[in-house]
C-alpha cells in the first residue's frame, strides 16, 4: 500500500502496528518524504505473531493522522472569551497541578471524572496518568468501553468470571450479531478468516443483521431481523433449543449451574410470536438454531449492532446461553479463556497492583445518577447528568486523556454544556479535538508514532502476542509523551521528588535483577513507589533505555506483575525460572523484537479452570437477566411516530475510520457521509440517489447526501461512524466533511442496566431538501 506524502525521497523501512482498531495488525512502515517525517507506504508484518502479514486498506490512511494539520505543538490555555494562547509546560503543568489539587482539597477527589486511557492504539499513556489520578483521589473513571461493552463484560463476569474469545480459524459454524468483521474486524485476519469460512462447504457463516453488510453478503445465512429486535432473535433461538431438546445436557451437567432455571424461562416462550416481532421467518430461526447445536463447534461474536441497542445487556446474555447450551467452549473452534498480559478490567478500575485477596466485593454507583459501575467505568451516557446539577456530590473536575467525549458520547450539545460548567477541564491529546476545545487546558502528547507504545488487547488463544512499538520518528518540538506529563504533575504536587527515585537508580547499576528486588523491597517501604509505580518506573528504568523507548519502561512492571501470576503461561512461551528472572528476559525480549513476542499459552484444560465461578462451572442463571427476558412477550421495540425511521448513529463502512485520523482528505474516490436508505424508502419521500436530505431527531438535525441501497432494510437508515469532525486544515480554514452522528443522538436512551446508548436505535424523520 502506498499512502500520500508530500514528497517521494524514500527512507528505511521500520515495523510497527497499526492503530486503527483493536487488532492492531502489525505492519512495515517505509518513512521519508518532507523532512522524513512521513509514512510513504505499508505493507502487513508477515513476522507479526498474531497477524501474520494480514492488512486491510485502512492502513493506508496512518500519514494523515501523524501529519495531521491541527495537531498541537504548545500546552494551550483557555482564554475569557474561549480563544485558546499557548503557554509554557512549566506553566502548563504548575497551574494544572494546582487547579485541580485545589478541586481535590474543596470537594475531594470523588469530584474528579477521568475519562480515556487510551485509543485503539495507545494504552501505556493510561498506565502514566493512573499515578496522577491516585494522586487526586480520582475515584470515578470512564472511557468508551463503557459506551459499548460493559454489559457485555458484566454478563461474561456472571456466566463465568474470566475474558474468552472465539476461535473463527477453526470452528465449524461462525456466527457474528451485530457485527461485519469485514470493516470491524475484532479478530486477527478477520477478511482472509471470512473468505475461508464462506467458500468451505462443510463450515457455516451466519450473520444476524439488519442490513445486508459486506459480511452478511457472504453469509449461509443472513437473518435480516428489524432494527432493535436482537433479544426477541436471540431469545428465539435460545427458546427453539430448549424446546426442541437441542442442548447437551450430559456436558451442561458437567460443567454448567442453573440450567434448570434456564429451560423454565424458556419452556413456554412463543417462538411464532418472537419470529413476528423481529421479523424473521420461524423456520429459518429453527434451521439456525438447529445448525449450532448440531455442529461440531461454532464460534460466536457480538458487536456495537447489538451492544448499542435496545435490550442490549440481555441480548449480550441471550448470545452467551445459545452456545453454551449447546456446548461451544472449551475445545477448538470453540470460545476460550485467553491469558491477558494485562487484565484491560482491572486496569479500568486502577488496580494496577497486587490483588488484594479476600476483599468483600461492594457494588459501586455514580455519585449523583446512581448509575451502576461495571468494571470501574460509569456510564458514558450519565456523564453530563453528573455534572450539570447542583448536587453536592457531582463532578467538579475532569482529565480526558486520549478521548473525545464531545465528539463520540450520546448528546453531544448536552457534552459541551457540561464540559463548561466544571471548575477545570484538561485534555491531553495529540490534536485540538472537539473536546479540547471546551477544555481549560490542552496538554500535547507525542503521536503514537514518536514514542514507544503498545495496546492490551491481547485476546489470543492458545498463544497470545505484546507488541512493543518503537517509533517511527522524533517527536514534534513542543510535545511530550505521557510518562513524562504525568512525573512533572506528580512532582509539581510534591508527591514525587529525587529522593524517591535515588536508590532504585543505584541498584540499577547492579543491573535488572538487583532492581527488581530494590523496587519489591521499596514498595513495601516506602507506600509511594507502589502507589506511583508506573512513574517511579518511567523516572528510573526509564532511564536505562534507549532514549526513544523511555515510555517503555511501565511494561517492565507489567511483564512482572503478569509472570507473577502465570507462571506456567509464561514458561510455556519460553520464559522460565524464578519471576524476576522470567520477567527480565520477557522484557528484554519485547524491547529486541520490533514484529511482538508470545508472551503466555494456555491449555484447553486452563480454559475451565480460569473460570471463577464456583467449580470452575459456568452459571447460566442470572436473575435480573431473567426478570428482563420474562418482559419481552407481547412487547415490541418502541416507536415515534413522528419520527417513523430508525437511525443507525454509527455504521462502519470504507469510507470511515478512527477519529484518530482527523484529516479525511485520504478519501480520494466513492462516496463519504451519505444517508444510507432503501429505494422503496426513498420513493415514497420523493427523495433521488445524491439528493440532500435532512435527517432529524428529537436532539436535532443535519443535511447530507442520500444514498439509495438495498442493503437497508425498510424502515431504517444509517450514516457513517466517526465523521463531522472539525478539522482546520494548513491553512487555518475549518473543514467539517460528514455529519457528526451525536448531533442527533439522546444521552437519555441507554440500557437499562449498564446505560449503553442505543446508538443503533435512533428515531428519525427524513425530509427531502429543495433544490
Amino acid at each position: 500500500m502506498t499512502t500520500n506524502s508530500s514528497s517521494s525521497a524514500e527512507g528505511p523501512w521500520k515495523n510497527t502496528a497499526c492503530i486503527l482498531c483493536s487488532i492492531n495488525c502489525g505492519i512495515e512502515a517505509q518513512t521519508g518524504g518532507e523532512g522524513g517525517r512521513h509514512i510513504l507506504k505499508v505493507h502487513g508484518d508477515p513476522k507479526h505473531p498474531n497477524s501474520k502479514g494480514y492488512l486491510c486498506e485502512k492502513a493506508q490512511r496512518l500519514d494523515h493522522y501523524r501529519n495531521g494539520a491541527d495537531r498541537l505543538r504548545s500546552p494551550m490555555r483557555r482564554r475569557p472569551d474561549g480563544t485558546y494562547e499557548p503557554i509554557s509546560w512549566q506553566t502548563a503543568i504548575r497551574e494544572v497541578a494546582a487547579r485541580l489539587s485545589a478541586v481535590k482539597q474543596r470537594n475531594g477527589g470523588a469530584s474528579i471524572l477521568y475519562y480515556g486511557g487510551g485509543g485503539q492504539g495507545n494504552h501505556l499513556g493510561g498506565t502514566y496518568c493512573d499515578a496522577t489520578l491516585k494522586a487526586l483521589g480520582v475515584k470515578y473513571r470512564s472511557n468508551a468501553l463503557a459506551q459499548e461493552k460493559t454489559g457485555e463484560f458484566w454478563v461474561q463476569g456472571k456466566m463465568f468470571g474470566t475474558g474468552a474469545h472465539p476461535d473463527f480459524e477453526h470452528c465449524e459454524v461462525a456466527l457474528f450479531i451485530g457485527k461485519n468483521p469485514w470493516q470491524s474486524h475484532g479478530f486477527a485476519r478477520a477478511r482472509a478468516v471470512i473468505n475461508e469460512i464462506s467458500k468451505d462447504p462443510e463450515r457455516c457463516l451466519i450473520v444476524i443483521d439488519p442490513r445486508k453488510s459486506e459480511t452478511a453478503a457472504k453469509a449461509d445465512i443472513h437473518l435480516a431481523i428489524s432494527p432493535g429486535t436482537d433479544a426477541w432473535c436471540l431469545a428465539a433461538l435460545v427458546a427453539i433449543v430448549v424446546q426442541e431438546k437441542l442442548l447437551r445436557p450430559g456436558w451442561l451437567s458437567e460443567h454448567a449451574t442453573g440450567l434448570a432455571d434456564v429451560e423454565a424461562a424458556f419452556a413456554s416462550l412463543d417462538v411464532s410470536e418472537l419470529a413476528a416481532v423481529c421479523g424473521v421467518e420461524e423456520s429459518l430461526l429453527r434451521t439456525v438454531a438447529r445448525v449450532i447445536a448440531k455442529a461440531k463447534s461454532a464460534s460466536v461474536l457480538e458487536d456495537l449492532g447489538l451492544q448499542m441497542n435496545v435490550h442490549s445487556t440481555l441480548s449480550s446474555y441471550l448470545q452467551r446461553l445459545l452456545w453454551v447450551l449447546c456446548g461451544h467452549y472449551g475445545r477448538e473452534g470453540t470460545s476460550n479463556a485467553f491469558v491477558p498480559f494485562l487484565s484491560l478490567s482491572k486496569a479500568s478500575k486502577g488496580e494496577t497492583g497486587s490483588a488484594k485477596k479476600g476483599a468483600a466485593k461492594v457494588e459501586k454507583r455514580s455519585p449523583v445518577v446512581g448509575a451502576k459501575v461495571i468494571i470501574g467505568l460509569i456510564p458514558c451516557n450519565v456523564i453530563p447528568d453528573e455534572i450539570l446539577t447542583d448536587h453536592p456530590d457531582r463532578f467538579r473536575a475532569i482529565i480526558v486523556d486520549s478521548g473525545n467525549p464531545v465528539h463520540s458520547l450520546a448528546d453531544s450539545q448536552r457534552m459541551r454544556e457540561a464540559f463548561r460548567k466544571l471548575d477545570v477541564s484538561v485534555v491531553i491529546d495529540v490534536a485540538m479535538t472537539e473536546t479540547a476545545r471546551q477544555a481549560d487546558y490542552v496538554l500535547p502528547a507525542c503521536s503514537q508514532y514518536e514514542k514507544a507504545e503498545a495496546t492490551f488487547f491481547n485476546l489470543e488463544f492458545p498463544r497470545n502476542a505484546f507488541h512493543l512499538r518503537r517509533p517511527l520518528f522524533e517527536p514534534l518540538e513542543g510535545t511530550l509523551p505521557e510518562g513524562e506529563i504525568h512525573a512533572r504533575l506528580l512532582e509539581a504536587m510534591g508527591e514525587l521528588t529525587e529522593r524517591d527515585y535515588l536508590p532504585l537508580r543505584l541498584a540499577l547499576r547492579a543491573g535488572r535483577t538487583a532492581f527488581a528486588l530494590a523496587f519489591a523491597a521499596m514498595q513495601l517501604a516506602n507506600p509511594r513507589i507502589a502507589k506511583y509505580a508506573s512513574v517511579v518506573l518511567y523516572r528510573t528504568l526509564g532511564e536505562t533505555l534507549p532514549p526513544a523507548m523511555k515510555n517503555a519502561a511501565v511494561v517492565w512492571g507489567v511483564a512482572q506483575m503478569y509472570v507473577m501470576s502465570h507462571r506456567r503461561e509464561a514458561a510455556r512461551a519460553g520464559f522460565k525460572g524464578l519471576p524476576p528472572l522470567a520477567a527480565n528476559a520477557m522484557f528484554d525480549a519485547m524491547l529486541a523484537n520490533p514484529s511482538g513476542v508470545v508472551f503466555g499459552e494456555r491449555t484447553f484444560d486452563e480454559s475451565w479452570s480460569a473460570i471463577t465461578m464456583p467449580d470452575h462451572k459456568i452459571n447460566l442463571r442470572i436473575p435480573e437477566l431473567l426478570a428482563e427476558l420474562a418482559k419481552l412477550p407481547g412487547t415490541k421495540p418502541p416507536a415515534d411516530p413522528e419520527f417513523p425511521f430508525v437511525l443507525a448513529a454509527g455504521e462502519r463502512r470504507s469510507d470511515t475510520s478512527n477519529t484518530a485520523v482527523r484529516d479525511a482528505s485520504w478519501h480520494k474516490k466513492g462516496r463519504f457521509g451519505t444517508l444510507r436508505i432503501h429505494p422503496e424508502d426513498a420513493a415514497s419521500l420523493g427523495v433521488t440517489d445524491g439528493a440532500r436530505v435532512r435527517v432529524s431527531t428529537r436532539r436535532g438535525s443535519v443535511e447530507v447526501e442520500a444514498e439509495l441501497t438495498a442493503i437497508m432494510r425498510r424502515g431504517s437508515v444509517s450514516l457513517p461512524n466517526g465523521q463531522g469532525l472539525d478539522y482546520r486544515d494548513a491553512t487555518g480554514a475549518l473543514v467539517r466533511k460528514g455529519a457528526a452522528p451525536n448531533e442527533l443522538t439522546d444521552n437519555k436512551s441507554r440500557d437499562f442496566l449498564a446505560g449503553t446508548p442505543w446508538h443503533k436505535y435512533v428515531h428519525a424523520r427524513v425530509e427531502r431538501l429543495e433544490g
